[in-house]
């Protein structure tokens, strides 16, 4: 299983996630913030479980290109 995790609430909108990892990011329209793709939201972390490795790589990515290192990518 592939755990993505993101605070959101920390998010500079700087759309490395998204450049990165386009199936899993996306930006927000309103507050130009990024989103996690079918996430829940618990308390501004919002987490992401995945059976799909195959977006492994993709996350990993985004993970190291986020200058506030907000995203975290776990394999369980």
């Amino acid at each position: 299983m592939v755990v993505i995790t993101l605070q959101r609430d920390k998010c500079i909108g700087c759309n490395y996630c998204v450049e990165m990892a386009p199936a899993q990011f996306q930006m927000s329209k309103k507050d130009g913030k990024s989103v996690l793709i079918k996430a829940t939201n618990a308390k501004g972390f919002h987490t992401l479980k995945s059976p799909d490795y195959a977006i492994l790589e993709a996350c990993e990515l985004a993970e190291k290109a986020c200058p506030v290192g907000i995203i975290t990518v776990k394999v369980t």
